[in-house]
């Protein structure tokens, strides 16, 4: 007889509440725009974005997830992710104030149940060989992640 839950990936461990339902509800805007998402993407650079977005026709954004001031403050890394994607969007919390964020990176706030795209992104279009290594880790990321719910004592790698 089939399980009652559904199968669900590890959770991660270094996000918080608040960092997961702003994910969750980006998430949600995304796929309502066409795009389909894999959280925690290891980047060519070494970093790891915590959201890459794929859209139909190759459009790769990256989202780069602030649940308060202070993580903002604390990171450095963010400039890096432009080398990695079309376009680069900040996704926030409701009381995280918004006039922290630059103006030159999109602006999404979001909470576990759904998000509101502030302010698009400017476009810096990829290089093709970067846009096809994009891809293909998104692809190879979201196919492992699909085989470890399948077969959860396999062994996959870091998908």
């Amino acid at each position: 007889m089939p399980s009652a839950t559904a199968p669900s990936l590890p959770i991660d461990g270094r996000q918080s509440a608040t960092a997961l339902a702003v994910a969750r509800g980006t998430q949600r805007l995304l796929l309502s725009m066409g795009f389909a998402c894999v959280c925690e993407l290891p980047l060519a650079s070494g970093r790891r974005a915590d959201l890459v977005a794929l859209g139909g026709e190759g459009t790769v954004w990256i989202v780069e997830i602030k649940s308060s001031v202070e993580d903002f403050r604390a990171d450095h890394k963010w400039p890096d992710y432009r080398l990695h994607c079309d376009r680069l969007f900040f996704a926030t919390a409701p009381h995280v104030p918004s006039a922290i964020f630059p103006a030159d990176a999109g602006l999404i706030v979001a909470d576990g149940f759904g998000a509101e795209l502030l302010r698009d992104a400017p476009e810096h279009r990829l290089h093709a060989a970067t846009r096809k290594h994009m891809t293909l880790a998104f692809a190879r990321a979201a196919a492992l992640r699909l085989q470890s719910l399948a077969d959860p004592h396999g062994r996959f790698g870091d998908g």
